[in-house]
């Protein structure tokens, strides 16, 4: 199986300490968003973990303790964008923390395996397109040979974030300006040894030199396991989405960045009041095991493509 750690919240800079005690427990629970009381149980052995895919603003928190999960593959998805403490609200500094982190990372893992997010790009008066090829460029400048993609997407209206997006001012391009846009991003990237691909995007880019991205990627899965292995694009994912299965551990409603764009938090109180059930050594992020859960094991294996082999006698 694939893992995925989290599309719902940021483990590695705010659960790093509850992942890790899960790796070392060999299991984790996970509640269904959908019906909270039904939790699978989910075995976390290095025989069936095939990849682990990584999503965070900030990996500073687990740097010290990657040595921890070197018996099992993965990635990480990295966003650095050039937005300031208005619109992602509690990250340290990026050119004096969170760059130098990328960079630190990537040496220690190879740059094939950090993916740079530069999303999603929102436009208003103080994020013009100017002002956002202007940090994607120095942002690319101190990247180059630290990473061979970046991911990009164009903010989208949710329930969840559509008062946020509306005190921000925010505003669309017309699609020549758009393209004309993602064109210099483009440039600017492949100038510096970067690739771009698009996540989840309806308009077609690639006569800007944009493909559709897949964030968990068999590609690149196969390119670190060396081997290929067999697996399904993610229905549950929008149909623009180009990313393969995978099991999310994560919880929504437990991501303390305070991002104006998200969609994983529907209110600041809601974070509060889960943080408050936070215990790193419980099996479930942010919550325990209660009388009225169901818990069931969920079944999963290793999705490698096993070589039969020939050989008499074998």
């Amino acid at each position: 199986m694939i893992l995925s750690v989290s599309r719902r919240t940021d483990i590695p800079n705010y659960y790093s300490d509850w992942f890790f005690n899960r790796i070392k427990e060999g299991f984790v629970c996970v509640r269904n968003p959908m019906n909270p009381h039904q939790v699978s149980r989910i075995t976390l052995s290095p025989e069936v973990v095939d990849c682990i895919v990584f999503w965070t603003k900030n990996p500073t928190p687990m740097l010290a303790q990657l040595d921890e999960i070197a018996s099992y593959p993965y990635y990480f998805q990295y966003t650095l964008t050039g937005y300031g403490k208005d619109v992602e609200g509690n990250l340290p500094n990026k050119k004096e923390v969170l760059i130098p982190a990328f960079q630190s990372l990537a040496e220690k893992i190879g740059n094939n395996r950090v993916v740079w997010r530069y999303d999603p790009i929102l436009f208003n008066e103080v994020y013009t397109p100017e002002y956002h090829l202007n940090a994607f460029r120095q942002i690319a400048e101190t990247l180059n040979g630290y990473t061979d993609q970046c991911v990009i997407s164009f903010v989208d209206t949710y329930a969840k974030n559509k008062a946020s997006m509306k005190a921000l001012g925010t505003y669309e391009l017309s699609q020549v300006e758009l393209l004309a846009f993602t064109r210099e991003l483009c440039r600017t990237a492949n100038a510096n040894g970067i690739r771009v691909v698009s996540c989840a995007e309806q308009m077609d880019l690639s006569e800007c030199g944009v493909e559709h991205g897949s964030c968990i990627d068999k590609g690149r899965i196969e390119e670190i396991l060396g081997c290929s292995i067999e697996v399904n694009r993610d229905k549950n994912q929008r149909p623009e989405c180009g990313c393969v299965e995978s099991i999310d551990i994560g919880t929504y409603n437990t991501c303390k960045t305070g991002c104006h764009y998200c969609y994983a938090n529907h209110s600041v109180e809601s974070v509060t009041r889960n943080n408050g059930k936070y215990d790193l050594y419980s099996p479930l992020l942010c919550g325990t095991i209660t009388d009225e859960d169901r818990v069931t094991e969920r079944k999963v294996i290793s999705l490698k493509q096993r070589q039969l082999s020939f050989i008499s006698g074998e």
